[in-house]
């Protein structure tokens, strides 16, 4: 079954959304639905303006997803989750020839062994903004992923996470970048908020 959905009115156009342990904030006219693929791989929210599910896999298209894997129930090493974080899992974003990053940062980027005989977990933590363009439509995108396989990241937000993943996509027009990374930082998963993983990821940069 999904996560449990629940919608509350605040004093701001937004509409708070919680969906288990996923919790984040929408424009007030976005339709919301719980996300929670077969055997619970994925479990979270998405929104958009449009009464049909939103098209995740097509860049220029509005709307945002806020999801989690439970590393507990899939049962692949956490080396597997690094792969996804790093490689395929916003290629449409960040790899398309209609959308082009304007800013990405890497906080945390330990790449495992791959090695079974021994523990070397990896993990990896990035976020994103940029533009799609595709016809006539034009939006502003940001992403935040993360495959906490261990350390400070990995003792924050969901304990049986293996993948966090946040996208917000907006039409491209004055005040964009500002809604998207709000819709970014007002998200949060268990009691942890995305700015609070970027916080702890800048420090370990610095």
């Amino acid at each position: 079954m999904p996560a449990p959905l629940v919608l509350s009115d605040s004093d701001s156009p937004f509409t708070l959304v919680s969906a288990g342990e996923v919790h984040g904030a929408v424009p007030d006219d976005w339709v919301v639905r719980p996300v929670q693929e077969t055997a619970g791989l994925r479990i979270g929210f998405q929104a958009s303006p449009e009464p049909e599910p939103w098209p995740e896999d097509v860049g220029a298209a509005v709307g945002m997803s806020a999801t989690w894997v439970d590393a507990s129930r899939v049962g692949v090493p956490s080396d597997y989750y690094y792969l996804a974080a790093n490689g395929p899992l916003l290629s449409r974003l960040t790899t398309s020839r209609h959308c082009h990053d304007r800013s990405d940062e890497v906080y945390l980027d330990r790449r495992p062994t791959f090695d079974l005989s021994r523990r070397s977990p990896g993990h990896f933590m990035a976020s994103g903004e940029g533009i799609c363009r595709e016809g006539a439509a034009r939006t502003h995108y940001a992403y935040f992923v993360a495959a906490p396989g261990f350390g400070p990241v990995h003792r924050l937000g969901i304990p049986s996470s293996g993948l966090y993943v946040v996208v917000a996509v907006v039409p491209q027009e004055r005040g964009a970048g500002d809604l998207v990374r709000r819709l970014i930082d007002r998200t949060s998963f268990g009691d942890t908020p995305v700015r609070d993983f970027v916080a702890i990821g800048r420090e370990r940069l610095a």
